[in-house]
């Protein structure tokens, strides 16, 4: 690991100004960042820690939608009445993450930032067509993930929330890796109150992904045989010593079905 800097800010004001200040990075749960530090496959001059920051903490209800603080840790959300009341396929997203340890460190924002391929996040948010808050705007689910990595983050700008209207119904499937428990291929399925489908897909592909044909499908029908009744193309898909993109596309229809079922 670099030498590095650190800075643990007690608001989001302090937190963008030292930002601004050092071109640091933002240190949210750290199971990605410290790791890739630790490799040395990532040099920030400055850690600006947000554990600290009242702000970004909180789960809540917001009118029909649910409110999820940056920092709130998988664990936290896994557990919360709240998130169970509202929106269960949530907490069985973060109860599915990693091992004990990560659940107890990680965070959503820290995780939607990062925009692993893998990660379950994404397609959580992307799937509950939800929208993310920072401290300079709020951004539609749709554009935030730009691809393997990268999202539509600012250099300076924090995530402060992210808020997820509540779906009829939703539902999560992964096939995970079973040493890294990120998703070979996970799905997430959510039907709208005016009976709308999203159904976003991670693991598959360098990054998170809507299945446009079993959003249609489900239209009709909202069931599991219709989800694994779709052909989903391998092209563009990940291959590599986990799976290939025909095993990755046969899954998806496969996860799809199971995450329908989930939703009940």
């Amino acid at each position: 690991m670099y030498a590095f800097d650190y800075q643990q800010p007690k608001t989001l004001a302090d937190a963008v100004q030292a930002l601004s200040k050092s071109g640091g990075k933002p240190l949210a749960g750290g199971q990605s960042l410290i790791a890739a530090m630790k490799l040395r496959l990532a040099q920030p001059g400055t850690l600006v820690d947000l554990s600290g920051i009242a702000e970004l903490k909180g789960i809540r209800k917001e009118g029909n939608a649910l409110v999820i603080g940056a920092t709130a840790r998988h664990a936290e959300v896994a557990s919360s009445a709240v998130v169970k009341g509202a929106i269960p396929a949530l907490a069985a997203v973060a109860e599915g993450i990693g091992d004990r340890q990560v659940r107890n460190m990680g965070t959503l924002g820290g995780s939607i930032a990062n925009n692993d391929p893998a990660a379950d996040w994404p397609a959580a948010v992307v799937g509950c067509n939800a929208t993310v808050q920072t401290n300079k705007r709020k951004i539609d689910a749709d554009v935030f993930f730009k691809g393997m990595y990268e999202t539509a983050l600012a250099a300076d700008e924090i995530i402060t929330a992210v808020s997820f209207p509540i779906p009829r119904k939703a539902g999560y499937a992964k096939f995970p890796n079973p040493a890294s428990r990120f998703a070979l291929v996970g799905v997430f399925a959510a039907q709208g109150g005016d009976g709308s489908v999203r159904v976003a897909v991670t693991g598959a592909a360098p990054s998170v992904f809507r299945a446009t044909a079993v959003e249609t499908a489900l239209a009709k029908n909202f069931t599991p045989d219709a989800a694994k009744s779709v052909k989903i193309a391998a092209d563009g898909l990940n291959t590599d010593l986990h799976g290939s993109a025909a095993y990755r596309a046969h899954l998806v229809a496969v996860m799809a079905a199971r995450a329908v079922e989930a939703a009940g």
